[in-house]
């Protein structure tokens, strides 16, 4: 399964950037984020890996994110595995203007995990993108609000 979510950032490249990439933030724009850990590696560098958790209702997800290539502020790409399911995530940030930042996000479930990860998936795969559309409409509307001095 694979889709690509996709929103228009009222800021400069280097701004959305800064925001997208600050772990103080993420909560703000991210429903159910709890944590991020840094596991093996420095922070942001290939090969570098993290334990998110993520609540979603009375359950919480536990992901490792493992950072493929980073060559932000234009792309970065990262593996997320969970008991369930494997996915890839290439995030871009294309300039549009000074002032306007092309925010990009290509998604590919790689590998679920049991019966009924499979049959979600099957079932209701629109659910994964209307999630990754989600959170990005959220970051926007956060960091079109954040004031910058």
């Amino acid at each position: 399964m694979k889709y690509i979510c996709t929103t228009i950032i009222n800021l400069s490249v280097e701004k959305t950037v800064r925001l997208w990439t600050d772990e103080d933030h993420f909560d703000e724009w991210q429903d159910g984020f709890e944590s991020i850990e840094l596991l093996d590696g420095e922070k942001h560098a290939v090969g570098s890996k993290s334990k998110i958790i993520i609540k979603q209702g009375k359950r919480k997800l536990e992901l490792i994110e493992t950072i493929i290539s980073n060559n932000l502020p234009t792309e970065k790409k990262a593996l997320y595995e969970h008991i369930h399911m494997s996915n890839t995530q290439t995030t871009r940030f294309e300039r549009i203007s000074d002032s306007r930042t092309r925010f990009t996000s290509e998604v590919e479930y790689t590998k679920f995990n049991g019966f009924m990860p499979k049959l979600m998936a099957k079932l209701f795969s629109g659910m994964f993108q209307k999630q990754s559309q989600k959170w990005m409409d959220q970051f926007k509307e956060f960091a079109e609000g954040v004031q910058w001095s």
